[in-house]
């Protein structure tokens, strides 16, 4: 613990004089009454009052100390703090097109993604871990980050109606979405670098394909591990009409020679999900790549911490006051 107003401190001294003054000079000013014989209250036993009252100047003593020590503002110290952690870099390229909101995964493919990627980023607490998000067109949702707090919140913030909205173009640009997550992974100076990109569909978007995408990161050591999610044959869509909702079936047309190829391209691997228990082993199973060191530095930052040393205050307050108006009360 510091304090940001040290100076208050040399208040304490004050306390010397004080003390002084107590023993030596206002002890002998109490009140006396003159008797002519007191040979009859010499065995008389003490009274627990007097034995107490000793205990008013304690009260106030420490009331006066609790005081300046809250006018010098005690905080918790703030400090960087660097350590070394074992971790590797990830980028996550997840495909919030509109496909995506069948609902063969429950409670449908997106949520079903979002969950089980939000598992995998809280049991990597080490990991500089980044999003990146694509349908017609990609950009990234998260660099890539060790405050997992602020990226989760992102992913939970991924939603497929920004194609619906025309923010960005609807469609899956496969090529685009790990272009996107590669570019991320280019300066990173992390010994194992990793795209994990989720889709449920074929590339039918963007300005360069997915093979390309797949070449630039070969060239760079970036390992790609891809997953299709989706069943098989059909799947339930919900269709907006003037009733409310109306389910369709709508066939599932994932590219899988192209994931395959990026994977085996890339030195990674390819992963198929029909449902969400085998989506969540595939994360399970990738959690289980090489870890590399990492140099993280945090920061705490400083509060105040005089609220205890305000609490002692009150109750030596209210304590001090009590004795003296009930328990030690003195008549004119």
């Amino acid at each position: 613990m510091e304090f940001a107003n040290k100076e208050y401190l040399f208040l304490l001294l004050l306390l010397i004089p004080y003390l002084l003054w107590y023993l030596l000079i206002r002890k002998n000013s109490e009140p006396t009454m003159r008797l002519s014989d007191t040979k009859a209250y010499i065995n008389a036993p003490r009274s627990w009052k007097v034995a107490m009252m000793p205990l008013l100047q304690v009260l106030r003593i420490a009331l006066f100390v609790m005081m300046v020590l809250i006018l010098a503002r005690p905080q918790t110290s703030s400090s960087w703090n660097n350590k070394t952690v074992e971790g590797i870099d990830i980028m996550m390229a997840m495909d919030v097109s509109t496909s995506m909101l069948a609902e063969d995964l429950k409670p449908n493919r997106i949520e079903a993604a979002k969950q089980v990627a939000a598992e995998f980023i809280a049991g990597r607490p080490n990991d500089n871990i980044g999003l990146t998000i694509f349908a017609g067109e990609a950009f990234t949702q998260c660099p890539m980050t060790t405050d997992h707090a602020s990226l989760l919140s992102l992913l939970q913030n991924v939603r497929t109606d920004i194609a619906q909205r025309g923010l960005i173009e609807d469609g899956t640009a496969i090529g685009m979405g790990l272009a996107n997550a590669v570019s991320r992974l280019k300066d990173s100076k992390a010994k194992s670098r990793v795209v994990i990109l989720l889709t449920d569909g074929s590339n039918n978007r963007g300005d360069l394909s997915p093979m390309t995408a797949a070449e630039i990161a070969k060239s760079m050591g970036i390992r790609g591990y891809t997953i299709g999610v989706g069943t098989n044959k059909t799947a339930p869509y919900p269709m907006m009409v003037a009733g409310g909702i109306q389910y369709v079936n709508v066939p599932v047309e994932i590219d899988t020679k192209t994931l395959g190829d990026i994977a085996a391209a890339t030195d990674g691997d390819f992963y198929r999900a029909t449902n969400n228990k085998e989506l969540q082993q595939i994360y399970k199973e990738i959690d289980k790549l090489e870890k590399t060191k990492l140099n993280v530095k945090t920061f705490s930052k400083r509060y105040e911490a005089y609220q205890p040393f305000a609490l002692v205050a009150v109750i030596l307050l209210l304590m001090e006051i009590f004795l003296r108006t009930v328990v030690f009360r003195r008549l004119p």
